[in-house]
């Protein structure tokens, strides 16, 4: 009996990711359609499991009030859960968020980490930081390397920042 119920309780351990897995892929479905309650609705029990990919949905959902009321510290929150476990998009999201709650030098590994990854949104962000020594010491090579990288991957604001730095800098 001992044996059999151990034997019992191994197996739904190991489908307990499978079920998790379904689920934050029902609530990708469930996103997709525009039915954002029930997506955040799926994506709760794995991300309080520790789903990277439902914490980050979480995130998400948070950040732009969708299926739940917007809220910047939940989202930061889910983010950051996300992030610890590598979660590329989650870690990319963190840096940034932490960057315009005016956390600027918890940011910066965060924002190193999408930057190796060629993440345009965090080159123009560490690159604008590094031309005005905000948390780092300024850097105006790297700065403007960094802000002409997100530009020529097509971020707008990029060949914006890159078009005031010209102003500044000597050739």
């Amino acid at each position: 009996m001992k044996g059999s119920l151990v034997a019992a309780l191994a197996a739904v351990a190991m489908l307990a990711p499978a079920v998790a897995a379904a689920d934050v892929k029902a609530g990708v479905e469930a996103w997709s359609s525009g039915d954002y309650a029930k997506a955040v609705e799926q994506w709760r029990a794995p991300a309080a499991a520790g789903d990277a990919d439902a914490q980050f949905n979480l995130g998400q959902a948070y950040k732009l009030g969708r299926g739940v009321p917007a809220d910047q510290a939940q989202a930061l929150e889910w983010f950051r859960k996300a992030a610890m476990q590598g979660h590329p998009q989650a870690e990319d999201n963190y840096g940034l968020s932490l960057f315009q709650n005016d956390r600027k030098a918890d940011a910066l590994p965060w924002l190193e980490k999408a930057v190796a990854r060629d993440e345009k949104r965090a080159e123009l962000v560490l690159g604008t930081m590094l031309f005005n020594g905000d948390a780092v010491s300024r850097d105006w090579t790297r700065a403007y390397a960094l802000v002409t990288r997100s530009s020529q991957q097509g971020l707008p604001q990029g060949s914006q920042t890159l078009a005031q730095m010209d102003r500044y800098i000597p050739e």
